[in-house]
């Protein structure tokens, strides 16, 4: 007589993470089988049912509830000590092929070990005109170098994955130019502090607080022929083709309490006069508030036409001084910015 299923238990975090793995569209097939066994086995359902909904035989259902139930207490410590990413790891794991004996790896440690390297430099320094390294161009690229004889791209990829490699993708960072970290953190605290005031400001002292910045190089292209309406049975049909009028500028300012863009600017140019000028008609929206503008380091924003606009929107005669020429340590210790008040 056969023996009796193993009692199969699983704890909330468990089930969405197997619930996870079993609705991917990414995940391994025997990954995603396995997965449903242990929810079908935990909903009641006997092995017999268990494989014919799943598509496997008994004896891998039976595998798979003994050895969820041989490993459940230590996924509830893992659940416990560590985070879902780590759970899900430790899953997998449950339900992943036992390492197998089979035949030693076609390349050695130092082959491999030069592929990962090689994925670590620039395209550019062996003398190929792309930016990010794919699998079939790392494959050859090796080849070429002598380090292999031969290897496939899905080899190269399967490496890359084993070490948490992806040459395809990036992200932006941003590199601090100021070196003294003291003189770094006052800056960012000032920074932080104006956004913290503005909600304040805006309902006490009737002042806006702004952000603002440039989107440059925006393609003002207009389609040849109009676009096709939709019909039945037929999805709308857009012209392909198209004519370039140049590129345009976008200014903008994002009011940081209401969330709006207030009074943007498009142009042709990105010039100091095209500043002065956005600043000047987004003050006239209401001239009667106070104003704080946050910008960044670019030339246009310090220009000596602004502090001019500036300094006659607020009625201020004195001696500017010269351009260039700082006039104290008080104003030179202040953030980067505009106020209009």
């Amino acid at each position: 007589m056969p023996g009796s299923a193993n009692k199969v238990r699983i704890t909330v975090g468990q089930q969405d993470v197997l619930k996870g793995i079993a609705n991917s569209t990414t995940s391994a097939l025997r990954l995603i089988q396995r997965a449903n066994i242990v929810l079908l086995a935990f909903a009641g359902e006997d092995n017999q049912d268990i494989a014919k909904e799943v598509g496997v035989n008994r004896g891998a259902v039976a595998k798979f509830r003994r050895r969820w139930a041989k490993a459940w207490e230590k996924l509830i410590l893992i659940e416990c000590m560590q985070s879902r990413a780590g759970l899900r790891r430790a899953i997998e794991k449950v339900l992943s092929d036992a390492p197998r004996s089979g035949n030693p790896g076609k390349f050695t440690p130092e082959q491999v070990t030069q592929i990962l390297a090689l994925a670590c430099e620039p395209p550019a320094k062996s003398g190929r005109p792309i930016t990010h390294w794919t699998n079939p161009e790392l494959a050859d690229e090796a080849k070429k170098r002598g380090i292999v004889e031969s290897i496939s791209p899905s080899q190269v990829g399967r490496y890359l994955r084993e070490a948490e490699l992806q040459p395809h993708k990036s992200k932006y960072w941003l590199n601090a130019k100021e070196k003294d970290p003291q003189q770094f953190q006052q800056k960012v605290e000032v920074v932080c502090d104006t956004y913290l005031e503005a909600p304040r400001l805006y309902a006490e002292e009737n002042t806006h607080t702004t952000c603002i910045d440039e989107m440059t190089g925006i393609q003002a292209l207009e389609r040849i022929a109009p676009a096709k309406p939709m019909q039945p049975g037929r999805i709308e049909a857009r012209e392909f083709e198209y004519e370039r009028h140049g590129t345009l500028t976008l200014i903008g300012n994002f009011h940081v309490v209401t969330g709006q863009l207030i009074a943007p600017t498009l142009g042709p140019t990105r010039t100091e006069g095209d500043f002065v000028h956005h600043v000047t008609q987004t003050v006239a929206t209401d001239p009667a508030a106070s104003w704080v503008f946050v910008v960044d380091n670019l030339n246009i924003h310090a220009s000596e036409s602004l502090v001019k606009s500036v300094a006659n929107t607020c009625g201020i005669e004195q001696d500017l001084g010269k351009k260039r020429q700082k006039r104290s340590a008080e104003v030179t210790g202040k953030p980067q910015g505009v106020s209009v008040g």
